[in-house]
């Protein structure tokens, strides 16, 4: 039998891998072990609930604390960090634990999963994503003991320290605080600056991307030898995350931020503006957000992490190729060059591309939440936008979908995780042309 119909691209193995654990989770966390009560969680909501902990989304229909027990949190916990790190990932690192040489197809895969550049880099990158997850994820759960283990007991406290610092640092958005008040998120911490710049933390360097961390760790602070990628994803991330605290202080602070102090206006403007970009905590009550406020978190829920990250939107290199593109377009250069160094042609189509297809697929599932249910239109972006971009954040709508709804954004959740681009490729991927048609213009603007 010829070996080759088995042959499966990088695209597919992904996202079949993404497939299967969700499927996986889902089965288990419709069992009655998994729940306070003994009940089923029902398949459906299952589904959702696997989907939004393997996209590392965070979007719920049952309060993550009083639904589930100790069993079915952990269950959550290892779909949040498998998801989060990649399945293809974790399979390989236990390869090469186990002895195994890693082929040229490991790499392909590698290569799709980590968003890395070159086979050359791969073992090399993979061992700064799991010694690097470790440490990160582990002081970030030493920090939060610090506020956790007084306030809860020592075993309880040490469980959510461990709990958030893996839902954090994976942009997941998972809380475990429905004991203070369902569906509540971080909104007791509003005051705290060390949960605030913890979180905080733990979300920014879990959405700068494996690429990022090694550059800074092998060149420290000497920006000149950073690579192009590692340059651009540091001053957008910096631009976002405080241009976003700015704007979101300005919006809000005489609404949503009127009762805190001036301070805590600005820590939970800074929290709002990192948590958009994926992460899927609030401080504050989403619900009563100004239509200003609302409408940036959806940018910056659009815009996301970086590649190769554990975060998910269109992500923060994509929108910077299309903003240059549009740049030397206005000025009528031929090339989209940064920092001396000239974009490949490709990089700006696919960027093109990415965007086009992504806001296509978000309008739609817009479109079909506004005809099936009454919500209003902010509500209804905010809630395709968070999951597209696999953020996880909600003005309160989630639990009150229909069943078609909710399948739209299980749909949405995954798309989002695997990459649109990606997952279009899986599905209909065809050898590239060479052979061109004849040019003929048409009119545009």
């Amino acid at each position: 039998m010829n070996k080759k119909k088995f042959d499966i691209s990088p695209n597919r193995a992904i996202a079949l891998s993404f497939l299967m654990m969700i499927i996986a989770g889902a089965i288990i966390l419709n069992l009655p072990i998994v729940s306070r009560s003994g009940e089923s969680l029902g398949f459906l909501n299952s589904l959702f609930t696997a989907t939004s902990a393997t996209c590392v989304t965070g979007l719920v229909v049952v309060d993550t604390w009083n639904y589930f027990n100790p069993f079915g949190q952990l269950v959550l916990l290892i779909l949040i960090q498998v998801g989060g790190l990649g399945y293809m990932t974790l399979l390989m690192t236990v390869s090469l634990l186990l002895g195994k040489k890693m082929g040229l197809r490991q790499r392909s895969l590698m290569m799709e999963s980590i968003s890395a550049r070159n086979h050359s880099e791969i073992i090399e990158l993979l061992k700064y994503v799991i010694i690097g997850t470790v440490m990160i994820e582990g002081s970030g759960a030493l920090l939060l003991a610090f506020r956790f283990i007084p306030e809860l007991g020592f075993w309880r406290g040490c469980w959510y320290s461990i709990f958030h610092s893996i839902s954090a640092f994976c942009n997941a958005g998972f809380d475990l605080m429905g004991f203070q008040a369902p569906y509540n998120s971080l909104v007791h911490y509003v005051n705290d600056p060390l949960v605030n710049f913890t979180v905080a933390a733990l979300i920014i360097l879990g959405g700068l991307g494996f690429l990022v961390w090694r550059d800074v760790w092998q060149n420290g602070l000497k920006f000149k030898k950073y690579c192009l990628h590692t340059k651009i994803m540091l001053i957008a991330s910096f631009v976002l995350t405080f241009g976003g605290s700015l704007l979101f202080w300005i919006a809000e602070k005489d609404k949503t931020l009127a009762q805190l102090s001036v301070p805590s206006q600005f820590m939970a403007s800074f929290f709002q503006s990192v948590s958009a970009r994926t992460a899927g905590f609030n401080t504050v009550d989403l619900a009563s957000l100004s239509g200003a406020g609302g409408l940036l978190m959806i940018v910056l829920m659009f815009i996301g992490a970086g590649p190769g990250s554990t975060g998910g939107g269109i992500k923060v290199t994509t929108v910077v190729v299309c903003l240059l593109s549009l740049i030397s377009y206005s000025r009528g250069k031929q090339d989209v060059s940064i920092f001396n160094r000239r974009l490949d042609e490709n990089q700006v189509r696919r960027s093109a591309a990415a965007v086009t297809l992504y806001m296509t697929l978000a309008m739609s599932g817009c479109f079909v939440m506004l005809a099936t249910q009454q919500f209003n239109i902010q509500d209804t972006l905010f809630e395709i936008f968070s999951a597209m971009s696999t953020v996880g954040l909600s003005t309160g709508i989630t639990r009150d979908l229909t069943v078609l709804n909710r399948a739209v954004l299980i749909v949405m959740m995954f798309f989002g995780r695997i990459g649109t681009l990606t997952m279009i490729m899986a599905v209909v991927e065809r050898p590239i042309a060479h052979i061109k048609d004849p040019v003929e213009q048409i009119v545009i603007g």
